[in-house]
């Protein structure tokens, strides 16, 4: 039916209210499993240090009565170190935004502020994840924290042409020709970690390598579930031969890597933690920055494995 003729309606109505959601709705997902998931401690300055060692190999060790026995070489421990990083973000925000009625939030310098240190998170998440090299602070260049892709370089299958990163002498791993990922390779990898004396017990896959993943057969069962639930990324739990391993859905690493992580093996350190503060005021705004200062510290990245140089397999 028609609509009454004279009757007043909406569209041509000039007093209606709006009706806008008191919330806000973020996409956007805020998981950092693998910075979570490792411990945390304090820097005390822009080159941390520390060092590893290992025992010498095993053997049958059978003397003669009365032996007189002569020292024998003793190999130094390793002096590691990384770089802090310096990560911020700044934003400004008018008096008149922040005086007027808002959705959602009542403040817009507060909701900012929570907002960037959720990005200043995932950042820190990347960079753990990706960087290959530790960079020092110099004249216009910024420092840069080595992430686990530059450590890990003991337990690795990777490519043809590929190279191993040497955190010793901050050399960057090399890609090499990629090659489709195989259940083969994890045994392999895993197999390594635990010769080298680690029990890693997560799995880091991209989003891109988690259906072959999940084709994997494992032992004699496919997966188990896991109770687990202070890692939300967490969903299943690969058992193999070597170990027991949760698998993380990562967001933050490369599509042609898988790490086998050793959690306690790793440390965030924070020289300054994140925190916001008010900038100079040069007009009728409010400008702030967050930041914070990092670094990854490796116990020993032998503890731990990756795989590298993969094919990213067709969507």
């Amino acid at each position: 039916m028609p609509q009454l003729a004279n009757s007043v309606a909406t569209f041509s109505s000039n007093g209606l209210r709006e009706s806008l959601a008191d919330e806000i709705y973020n996409i956007s997902p805020e998981e950092t499993p693998f910075i979570s998931s490792i411990g945390k401690g304090k820097a005390t300055a822009v080159y941390e240090e520390w060092q590893t060692d290992s025992l010498r190999a095993a053997g049958n060790n059978r003397k003669e009565q009365g032996n007189e026995g002569a020292p024998g070489a003793i190999t130094p421990t390793d002096r590691v170190g990384n770089r802090t990083q310096i990560s911020d973000d700044t934003y400004a925000v008018t008096g008149t935004q922040e005086a007027v009625s808002k959705a959602g939030r009542k403040s817009e310098i507060a909701y900012q502020d929570a907002k960037k240190m959720v990005e200043l998170k995932r950042d820190v998440e990347f960079a753990a994840l990706q960087n290959t090299t530790a960079i020092p602070a110099a004249a216009g260049v910024a420092p840069q924290a080595r992430g686990v892709l530059g450590w890990i370089g003991t337990n690795t299958v990777k490519g043809a042409t590929g190279v191993d990163p040497n955190a010793k002498n901050n050399t960057a791993p090399t890609d090499g020709t990629q090659v489709a990922l195989s259940e083969a390779m994890l045994k392999s990898v895993a197999q390594k970690c635990w010769t080298q004396g680690g029990n890693p017990t997560l799995l880091f896959v991209p989003g891109s390598q988690r259906s072959v993943v999940s084709g994997f057969t494992g032992g004699a069962t496919k997966f188990d579930k896991t109770e687990d639930k202070t890692l939300n990324a967490t969903v299943e739990v690969y058992v193999g031969d070597f170990g027991r391993y949760s698998i993380i859905n990562s967001r933050h690493q490369r599509d042609r890597e898988l790490f086998l992580i050793e959690p306690g093996r790793w440390r965030l350190l924070t020289l300054r933690p994140m925190k916001g503060k008010d900038l100079a005021e040069t007009g009728d705004s409010k400008k702030r920055m967050i930041n914070t200062e990092w670094t990854l510290e490796s116990k020993q990245e032998a503890a731990n494995g990756a795989i590298r140089d993969l094919i990213v397999p067709a969507a």
